[in-house]
């Protein structure tokens, strides 16, 4: 293992997993010990990496004292990431939070527990992001924006500034949220929409303006 890295080991090792490598690496910070997955996929390789356990290997690497990341991808539903992340606070692992270098976020931002922040995000002053987030590739968060836990704001959506997207909502790509609206949580935004008043019925939405299908 490197010196005065942080051994870290990720959960899920499908697509997302890719793209986490990958902003791991940039970082500098971690040295992946490995990847833990479905009990077949064990001695597998994801970019380089092995699958070394599963799920019930999360104590064995916490009392190494790994830190942990989750990997697991969220495409509509939040519902895996969110036991993976639940079962580990419960046995009090340290869940990593993953900035990349080429991320802009200032000191007036805060980014929460087990989040991560991919390549080229912008996030502007007073946003609060929650927990196990995903900010995905190019998204803009603007100024005062709150994103409540478990929610994946995706690749290029911008979100304007005051507006507020509560836990476990899926942003689809090229998305944008108007300032100031307000968006309810268990809630799913296609791609391409645009979001100018509140949503607060639980759904699907898509479209320009975004209308509930």
């Amino acid at each position: 293992m490197t010196k005065n890295k942080v051994n870290i080991v990720l959960v899920g090792g499908g697509g997302h997993c890719r793209s986490c490598i990958e902003l791991i690496e940039s970082t500098q910070k971690y040295t992946i010990v490995g990847i833990l997955d479905l009990p077949e996929k064990i001695g597998e390789k994801v970019l380089g990496y092995e699958v070394i356990g599963n799920d019930n290997d999360y104590l064995k690497y916490k009392n190494l004292n790994y830190s942990f990341v989750v990997t697991t991808g969220q495409i509509k539903s939040s519902r895996i990431r969110k036991r993976i992340f639940k079962k580990l606070e419960e046995i009090e692992a340290d869940i990593a939070t993953i900035i990349s270098p080429t991320a802009t976020v200032p000191k007036h931002a805060e980014i929460g527990n087990g989040t991560v922040v991919l390549h080229h995000c912008v996030i502007n002053a007073g946003a609060r992001i929650g927990d196990n987030c995903i900010i995905n590739t190019a998204s803009i968060i603007e100024h005062d924006v709150k994103i409540n836990s478990h929610t994946h704001i995706s690749t290029n959506a911008v979100v304007n500034g005051d507006a507020k997207v509560g836990s476990n909502v899926f942003v689809g790509s090229n998305t944008c949220i108007s300032n100031g609206v307000s968006v309810g949580d268990e809630v799913v935004i296609g791609a391409g929409s645009t979001v100018i008043s509140d949503i607060v019925e639980v759904g699907t939405y898509l479209g320009t303006p975004a209308k509930k299908i």
